[in-house]
């Protein structure tokens, strides 16, 4: 298969241009619009992705998509710098599919771009399921987790981590029952050289992520504390 496609709607030209690049360096091939009108213009069927700023010029993002929708069922990743609940529900309501709200990091944005994109290649027949999908997920526990893109399901229901945490979900999860330092964790995950004022940083994102795939994470069943050594994945049973 070829290049994935994907179109960015955004009126403000710093972020298109930077959202560009990184897309670009992945890989992907970019087409821009700078209003709603120019990206309903711009959608065709070779269309994978869209990025969607909400508030724009001439036609606004919900318009867009209004109009979007009736030509295709593309996923559609909207952007805003509102933050208020109703907001996401009205974006969401209209027919996007997720929702990113400014200031966002890249790579947050990247994750949420491979997932959108890989659910709807595989679910909305864009590829054929390969016999070996399967293989693309790790499975401990009630948890499973694809080997590439941020989709982690706890006892089949998808949550959402940030990058650091699937990193590191994922990392532990390929090797089970490994005793990983605090050290070993940062340098693996944020690629940088490990100070001790950094345990902290790994303690506090170890404990978020407690609290989100664990059922008491006050007495954590599957990422234990082993005293003085550091942090494993736990298999039940082992």
């Amino acid at each position: 298969m070829g290049k994935h496609n994907i179109l960015i709607v955004e009126d403000d030209e710093d972020i298109r241009d930077g959202i560009r690049i990184l897309l670009e360096s992945e890989g992907y091939n970019v087409e821009e619009a700078k209003n709603g009108q120019e990206g309903v213009n711009a959608l065709n069927e070779d269309t994978d992705l869209v990025i969607l700023d909400i508030m724009m010029p001439v036609m606004n993002g919900l318009r867009a998509l209004e109009e979007m929708r009736k030509t295709s069922v593309v996923p559609v990743l909207f952007l805003t710098a509102k933050s208020q609940e109703s907001d996401k529900l009205l974006g969401l309501m209209a027919g996007g599919d997720d929702y990113l709200t400014k200031p966002f990091s890249y790579a947050e944005l990247l994750g949420r771009v491979k997932a959108l994109m890989r659910r709807y290649h595989v679910y909305q027949g864009k590829q054929m399921k390969s016999a070996d999908d399967e293989e693309e997920y790790i499975e401990h526990n009630g948890i499973r987790i694809h080997k590439e893109f941020n989709e982690v399901f706890v006892n089949e229901e998808p949550v959402e981590l940030s990058n650091i945490e699937y990193n590191m979900l994922l990392l532990m999860m390929k090797n089970p029952n490994r005793i990983f330092s605090a050290q070993a964790l940062y340098e693996n995950i944020w690629n940088e050289p490990y100070f001790y004022n950094c345990n902290s940083t790994v303690m506090v994102h170890i404990r978020k992520l407690r609290v989100k795939i664990e059922k008491d994470p006050q007495n954590p069943e599957l990422i234990k504390t082993i005293w003085g050594k550091g942090y494993r994945f736990e298999l039940r049973g082992k």
